[in-house]
């Protein structure tokens, strides 16, 4: 009898957040690690993120909700914002844990995963690419990841964030 598959996230949270920005809603972090546990059997969701003194609440809750957070030092940029860089450590991150996971959901519009994505189809390997925006996803990422590539904005109404009504 076969397991059933145990499939790992690599998130790029800059991009993740940025791409939903653009979009113009705001994610739900629980529902979407619910989406990842139950679409894709997600048991692991490392999230690659840099680290800012002041977001100590907001990794609280990524934590609390399942997220397994990978901190990346930041420095300004030359016009004063925060980048984290995570790339490299997103596919270290990937390669380390090749053996404890069936397939990989990678979480980014960056085309700099091209090569990452590209092994990972051909080793069978890739589960899917979650890209949050048809339009700022690189061409690259979609040409590694063939039909295995789903946008984040077709998923607004599971996983957007919404606020409680208090009456």
């Amino acid at each position: 009898m076969r397991l059933p598959k145990k499939n790992f996230a690599f998130i790029d949270s800059q991009n993740l957040n940025l791409g939903i920005q653009e979009l113009g809603w705001k994610l739900s972090y629980e529902k979407f690690r619910i989406y990842l546990r139950e679409k894709y059997n997600v048991d692991k969701a490392y999230m690659f993120i840099g680290f800012v003194a002041m977001n100590q609440s907001l990794y609280d809750k990524l934590q609390e909700v399942g997220f397994i957070l990978h901190f990346k030092p930041t420095i300004p940029d030359i016009d004063g914002k925060i980048k984290g860089n995570v790339d490299a450590d997103l596919v270290l991150r990937t390669m380390i844990e090749w053996n404890n996971y069936d397939k990989a959901v990678i979480v980014s519009n960056d085309g700099d995963f091209y090569s990452l994505v590209e092994h990972l189809y051909s080793s069978d390997k890739l589960e899917i690419v979650l890209s949050t925006n048809r339009k700022f996803c690189s061409g690259l990422l979609t040409r590694s990841a063939r039909e295995k590539i789903q946008f984040v904005d077709d998923l607004k109404e599971k996983i957007q964030y919404k606020k409680k009504n208090t009456a």
